[in-house]
């Protein structure tokens, strides 16, 4: 999901065919993804996922990926992290940063996940899209917090640094993140808060 939402997002080579590709892996991922996860052996629901996610693949082959993943890589790297959840983990801390700057996209983008977004105002419905994703995490027990997978607040530091040397990625971002940037949505991640929240 985080590849359709990035390459739908991109600042950087967006295009009309990146931008169908990614609606319609959305639309597959986030309605099987509950299913997926509660029912591992559901052919349906595992199909859906597989299709959703070869066309995410080359949405982003198309437009490239953004700030999630440069802050998702170094977790990934340092921590080893599986890349699906390092990118989970910081997604609903970069969806927030990038309102002021994506907030059309996402509002494009909320009725899929949320049909009710459809008649609602533009910042209401980005506003919906970022919740319903953290609706997504939290229903499928997607750990909370980098806390859980060993970061500690003595690691942040690093981890900004590191994240900030992956300029191909974060030229791609709808907003420009800086070092400090980095740093407070690292920390907001640390204890879930960025997640949880409404």
């Amino acid at each position: 999901m985080v590849h359709a939402i990035e390459a739908f997002t991109s600042k950087n080579k967006k295009n009309p065919i990146s931008d169908q590709l990614a609606k319609q892996a959305l639309a597959l991922l986030s309605g099987h993804i509950r299913t997926a996860c509660s029912e591992p052996k559901n052919l349906e629901a595992r199909s859906g996922m597989l299709l959703g996610s070869m066309l995410a693949g080359m949405a982003f082959a198309n437009a490239p990926v953004a700030a999630v993943h440069a802050l998702a890589y170094p977790i990934g790297a340092i921590f080893h992290v599986p890349h699906g959840l390092s990118n989970a983990l910081v997604l609903m801390g970069v969806m927030r940063f990038n309102l002021s700057h994506a907030q059309g996209l996402y509002a494009e983008l909320a009725p899929i996940l949320d049909p009710e977004a459809i008649n609602l105002p533009e910042d209401a419905a980005a506003a919906r899209f970022v919740e319903s994703l953290a609706a997504i995490c939290r229903d499928c027990k997607v750990p909370s917090s980098l806390a859980e997978v060993g970061v500690k607040q003595d690691d942040l530091e690093r981890l900004a640094t590191d994240a900030m040397k992956q300029t191909r990625l974060l030229v791609n971002n709808p907003r420009e993140v800086t070092h400090q940037d980095a740093y407070a949505i690292y920390a907001e991640a640390l204890d879930g808060k960025v997640q949880q929240a409404a």
